[in-house]
């Protein structure tokens, strides 16, 4: 039954990159279609037009599988040892920084947003409490 769920969540996913690709399309617009999608999805689940649980199973069995979509990318590279030759060490250097830098803004916005969510529980717990006491 599980598997029957994870498979209908992928389709919706699929479905909104279909409708990105859709809209890309239409309008002619510079951004990928799949990116529209995403920007879709990020909509709806923001204001609740779809919730969590219609695509959470899905979105976690493809995040599993990941890290092998980028494995053809690499061997890709190997291909290429020219890009590595003159300019190696510095686009080493570029990547190990963009990557702690990217690490960090995530760490920085993950605690921002786990202090607002624990401050908006605070209110609601102090909020309970006043409304109990009247």
């Amino acid at each position: 039954m599980k598997a029957i769920r994870i498979i209908l969540q992928i389709v919706i996913l699929s479905a909104f990159s279909m409708l990105g690709e859709a809209v890309h399309h239409f309008f002619h617009l510079p951004i990928p279609g799949s990116i529209i999608g995403l920007i879709l999805l990020l909509t709806g689940l923001s204001f609740k037009m779809v919730p969590v649980k219609l695509i959470e199973d899905g979105a976690g069995f493809l995040l599993s599988f990941l890290p092998l979509l980028f494995i053809p990318a690499m061997a890709g590279v190997i291909n290429y040892p020219s890009l590595f030759s003159g300019n190696g060490a510095l686009l080493m250097l570029i990547v190990v920084l963009s990557t702690i830098v990217t690490m960090v803004a995530a760490g920085i916005a993950s605690q921002w947003l786990e202090q607002k969510a624990a401050k908006r529980k605070e209110k609601k717990k102090c909020n309970s409490h006043l409304s109990q006491s009247l």
